[in-house]
């Protein structure tokens, strides 16, 4: 199966994502939070950096239990659309 590849407005999106959790992680490390989440801590680096765009939904799933996030949350930071907050 060949992966199209992201769309501007997908990158924009995994960067704001990875803002956001890198944000509720606070003072919280990497590796304690990767490991309380079950994931490795390459991939939440990758996901803070905006580098994994699009994680799997169990992965953000697990990230939004052990962070104080919610997945409501999680998915207006997803769905927020820059030229909607550039328009007034």
């Amino acid at each position: 199966m060949v992966r199209l590849p992201l769309t501007a407005e997908q990158l924009a999106a995994g960067k704001r994502l990875g803002a956001q959790i890198r944000q509720a992680r606070g003072d919280l490390t990497l590796g304690d939070v990767a490991q309380a989440a079950g994931i490795s801590p390459e991939t939440l680096r990758k996901i803070e950096t905006g580098r994994l765009a699009t994680p799997a939904f169990s992965t953000i799933a697990a990230l939004a239990r052990v962070l104080p996030l919610s997945l409501d949350q999680l998915a207006e930071t997803c769905l927020a659309r820059d030229d909607l907050e550039n328009t007034g």
